[in-house]
This record gives structure tokens, C-alpha cells and sequence, in this order.
């Protein structure tokens, strides 16, 4: 299936990245050192750097502070000397993946999470003092991100899935929780199974509204929070924004759900969880055809609107 591959190659979101990321280090580091990720990778490992900076000027820890300017890839750029007149150790966080997967994998418990005022959800922001995820969570991420990219997201999965943070482990089958936050682009937070191709549904779900967060921004969309429209996955009225979310993540994680079942190589208990997950989305779906075609006129951009109507046309076909 070419259509994801095809999809998210949308040059505002590119020119968006290269813009954000050019501002952030020059506020974070002026004249610092270069980075070895792609601008889409800088970008998101950037706002880490720039959020733990904000927060260590706060706090008044001018040596943290002086930690996030020698290290604007947020310490994920590899060993490098630590910065004169400091202590801080370097930072423990993976060293980049090969295959496209996420540059950083961490796993720092729950409790380790920021709760603030400024954001719904709680996060984490990459540190000198990041915990390094186990080797089996580093192979269940790396294999997660290989079954994605062989179901069509690698793209999207290498610029938008950049900082994974594990949550808690679960059982097939459990309620798994997985949320992204518009203050660190490109960052996903997931509970997660020992099975990677549902690890990798969750992270193409995430990853996808990373991805339309910086599109709607890329091409200056002000959606209105003054329609609504039923979204079956709240069972309540939603604001269109959200609703052009649900109506765009779900879809992509129905793709990919429908590829790794007719892969082959899916078989067993993993076979009839995805089987009745696809069911339950088909049946969740249906509804929203006609409103979803009245949300997409809120869309300024023909170019989006066309991405965001194949998505939503393919998986009601599936």
C-alpha cells in the first residue's frame, strides 16, 4: 500500500521544521555545536532542550541552564565532552536508531513525569539524567518502528516518532494509554504490550497527530472551536479540531492494522486482537463520513484537505 509512503511527504511541514528549528537554536545555542539528525529530528529534540532550559532558568539551576546550550539535541547527540566548570554526567538515553525508529527510547516510570499547569497531559523532557531504557524495550521499539515502516509509515514514524517515553507494561488486551503533546513535537508517550506490531499502531497513531499538529500550523489553519461535531470514539460532541484529529490517526492506524493482518506473519492470540480492533474501528467509523466532509471545508489548504480525505476514504474502505 503506497498511499501513507505518499502521504506525508508535504513540503510546508518540512519548510515549518527547518524554520522552528533554525529560531530554537539560536535561542538554545547560538553558535553551538551541529547536529548529526535530520531537520525533523532536530526539531523535536530541540524543543527538549528548549523546554528543559526554560525550566532550569526558572529554577535558577544556572548549571543545568549552561547543559541545555552545549547540548541542543537534548543529549541525544552522542558522548561528548561535559561542558567546562559543570558536573553534570552525560546523559544515559539510547544512542540513535539505524532503522528509522525513534533516537531516543526512555522508560523513566510514571511518577518520573512533569504535571504542569500548561499542559492536560503529564511529560518528560530529556535530561543529563535521563534513564537509559532496557535492552529488551530498546529491541521491542526498534522492532516496532521496522513493522511500521513495512506497513508504509517509515516515513512518518522517522520525523514524527523521534523521543519514545514507555509507560507501563500490559498485557494484549489491557487499555493501553498513549498521548502526544503540541509542546514537544515528535515525542510519544505509550504503554506498550511485548508486541511490536501493536506498538507500532500506537506510535503511527501518535505520530500522526504530530504530524497534523505541524501541517494545520505549517500551512496557518485557525480551525474554529466554535463547530462541533459527534465523534464516535468520545461518544460526545467534539470541537472540529479534535474531531479532524480522531478522523485522521484512527484511519492511520486501521491502514496499518489492515497491513500487518494481511501480511502473513500475523497469526495467534496478536491475529484476533487486531482482527477485532479493525472491526471496532470499521464500526466507529462508518458514522462519520458526511461530517467529516463538512470538518475538511474548515481546512484552508486544498493540498491538506485532499491528504487528510484520502486517509479517511481509504480506511472506510477497508
Amino acid at each position: 500500500m503506497d498511499l501513507p509512503h505518499r502521504i506525508f511527504i508535504f513540503p510546508p511541514v518540512r519548510d515549518l521544521h527547518r524554520d522552528r528549528n533554525q529560531r530554537l537554536r539560536e535561542v538554545i545555542s547560538p553558535g553551538g555545536p551541529p547536529s548529526r539528525f535530520s531537520v525533523a529530528r532536530q526539531y523535536s529534540l530541540a524543543h527538549h532542550a528548549f523546554e528543559g532550559a526554560e525550566a532550569a532558568a526558572r529554577a535558577g539551576d544556572t548549571e543545568l541552564f549552561h547543559w541545555y546550550g552545549t547540548h541542543p539535541d537534548a543529549g541525544v547527540e552522542g558522548p561528548s565532552a561535559t561542558a567546562p566548570g559543570t558536573s553534570l554526567p552525560e546523559p544515559s538515553c539510547t544512542q540513535p536508531s539505524a532503522r528509522g525508529g525513534p533516537v531516543a527510547v526512555v522508560a523513566p516510570g510514571v511518577n518520573r513525569l512533569v504535571r504542569s499547569p500548561a499542559s492536560e497531559t503529564p511529560y518528560y523532557v530529556l535530561g543529563p539524567r535521563t534513564p537509559q531504557a532496557s535492552p529488551e524495550l530498546l529491541s521491542l521499539a526498534a522492532e516496532a518502528a521496522d513493522c511500521a515502516g513495512a506497513t508504509g509509515f517509515g516515513d512518518l514514524i522517522a520525523e514524527h516518532a523521534v523521543v519514545l517515553c514507555l509507560l507501563r507494561h500490559k498485557a494484549l488486551g489491557e487499555t493501553l494509554d498513549s498521548w502526544s503533546i503540541t509542546r514537544l513535537p515528535g515525542t510519544l508517550f505509550c504503554d506498550y504490550t511485548d508486541e511490536p506490531a501493536v506498538l507500532a499502531r500506537d506510535l503511527v497513531h501518535e505520530a500522526g497527530h504530530s504530524w497534523l499538529n505541524d501541517a494545520l500550523t505549517a500551512v496557518h489553519a485557525k480551525i474554529s472551536d466554535e463547530v462541533s461535531f459527534y465523534s464516535p470514539w468520545k461518544g460526545t460532541l467534539r470541537p472540529a479540531f479534535g474531531f479532524l484529529h480522531a478522523c485522521w490517526s484512527f484511519p492511520l492506524m486501521m491502514l496499518h492494522t489492515a497491513a500487518v493482518l494481511g501480511s502473513g506473519e500475523c497469526s495467534g492470540n496478536l491475529r484476533r486482537f487486531l482482527g477485532t480492533y479493525i472491526d471496532e474501528q470499521r464500526r466507529l467509523l462508518a458514522p462519520t463520513e458526511a461530517d467529516h466532509a463538512a470538518a475538511l471545508d474548515l481546512v484552508p489548504d486544498p493540498e491538506l484537505r485532499r491528504r487528510l480525505r484520502a486517509v479517511h476514504q481509504e480506511a472506510l474502505a477497508l
